[in-house]
């Protein structure tokens, strides 16, 4: 079992696709849990999920109902080099931050689909790859989280697995609908720079409030 807690990331439609975490309040169903503090020697946040029988502590986060696209992209490389820039620090270890690494996360947009096609090809192939990533986990069920995500210990399989996600969730930013990313990235200061400008270019997007004039 894992100590859990649950506080609520509000969602701005303009740039967040991403669930809703609400403080305080244990999830109804299958969640998914965000760890507040992470080591800064692991390579992706340990994330997981987990029912309703295991009780949220307020050391994490939780998102209710998640999706395997929710998953995977916060699950990323991409999403975890904005968060090693956007989160605070305890000691030398990462803080997450609903308010400043969640809510401002620009996650990737699709273009329109076809009426009978439910998800974008990019979508289901992150879903297709964070589903592998769980996969992945079931052959070790004595290993914890914490110690999967070592990095002297994790699993070649399981690395593997991510490293697929990371390039379904690069090749869905690549067509991304607002800013194409890069196909190939080499630093995460390449990614922080990238989402940088994706976050400029939709929040430029969101209505702003007329200033009134003075008379």
């Amino acid at each position: 079992a894992v100590d859990a807690g649950e506080r609520d990331a509000a969602q701005d439609e303009g740039h967040h696709r991403g669930g809703k975490v609400r403080p305080l309040r244990q999830p109804a169903g299958r969640y998914l849990v965000v760890p507040e503090v992470s080591s800064e020697t692991r390579l992706f946040i340990p994330i997981g999920y987990y029912d309703d029988a295991v009780i949220a502590s307020n050391t994490v986060y939780t998102i209710a109902n998640a999706t395997l696209f929710e998953m995977g992209v916060l699950s990323s490389t991409m999403h975890n080099a904005w968060m090693r820039y956007t989160s605070g620090k305890l000691k030398s270890d990462y803080r997450y931050s609903a308010g400043i690494v969640y809510n401002n996360y620009p996650w990737p947009t699709f273009k329109e689909k076809p009426a009978k096609v439910q998800v974008s090809t990019a979508q289901a192939a992150i879903e297709s790859a964070a589903q592998a990533v769980l996969d992945a986990r079931t052959q070790f069920p004595g290993s914890s989280l914490a110690d999967l995500y070592d990095p002297l210990t994790m699993p070649p399989g399981l690395l593997r697995a991510h490293q697929k996600l990371d390039a379904a969730v690069d090749a869905a930013y690549a067509q991304d609908a607002v800013h194409p990313g890069k196909k190939v990235y080499t630093t995460d200061a390449e990614r922080v720079a990238y989402l940088f400008e994706l976050y400029q270019r939709l929040t430029s997007l969101l209505p702003t409030d007329k200033v009134k004039k003075k008379r």
